[in-house]
């Protein structure tokens, strides 16, 4: 079925491309919402990565699900929104990384009284240069070769900075548990 609606959406077939679009368009606007924080601009963000993915429909080749590869154009749209806006992450140089063994990155789990909601206004305030890995990996699950590509960063500062992000996490958290600075 949904190869038949993107065959169709090939074609340029307004309807079909209505029906994916309504298909995808509320889960891609919470994506964006993670990155920008701002209603409208995350509408034409989405606007925007449906436009980019309609138009180059023929690269789509079914490798990974049409939403995944959504997932990933409206990513990339607000990576380069952010950009634009002189909201740059801080490049490390990877000499001054602590490199984070993979085998020893252990997972990481929150204490179940803090809600979902919590977790997220938390990630709001990591610096930059760990907040975007952190939401990448954390909540929209991609792994640190995709982060790599996404970010145009080694996978090594990928891991580097997902350790630090959920270090400074869980300090942000125990401060809103306990009300004080520890």
């Amino acid at each position: 079925m949904q190869r038949h609606i993107i065959e169709k959406c090939k074609r340029n077939d307004r309807k079909a491309q209505m029906q994916l679009y309504k298909q995808y368009c509320d889960g891609m606007l919470v994506v964006a919402l993670r990155f920008v924080n701002n209603t409208m601009e995350a509408e034409d963000i989405v606007q925007e990565a449906f436009i980019n993915a309609f138009t180059r429909l023929d690269q789509y080749r079914q490798e990974v699900s049409f939403r995944a590869w959504l997932k990933r154009i409206v990513i990339n749209k607000c990576l380069d929104v952010l950009k634009s806006k002189h909201q740059r992450m801080i490049e490390l140089e990877e000499h001054h990384l602590n490199v984070v063994n993979a085998e020893y990155d252990e997972p990481w789990l929150v204490d179940d009284s803090f809600t979902i909601e919590d977790v997220k206004m938390a990630i709001d305030e990591l610096p930059e240069k760990y907040k975007y890995v952190v939401m990448l990996y954390l909540i929209e699950g991609y792994d640190h070769k995709e982060i790599s590509e996404i970010l145009d960063i080694t996978e090594v500062a990928s891991r580097t900075q997902l350790s630090r992000g959920k270090q400074k996490l869980q300090s942000v958290l125990k401060v809103k548990q306990n009300g004080t600075r520890s």
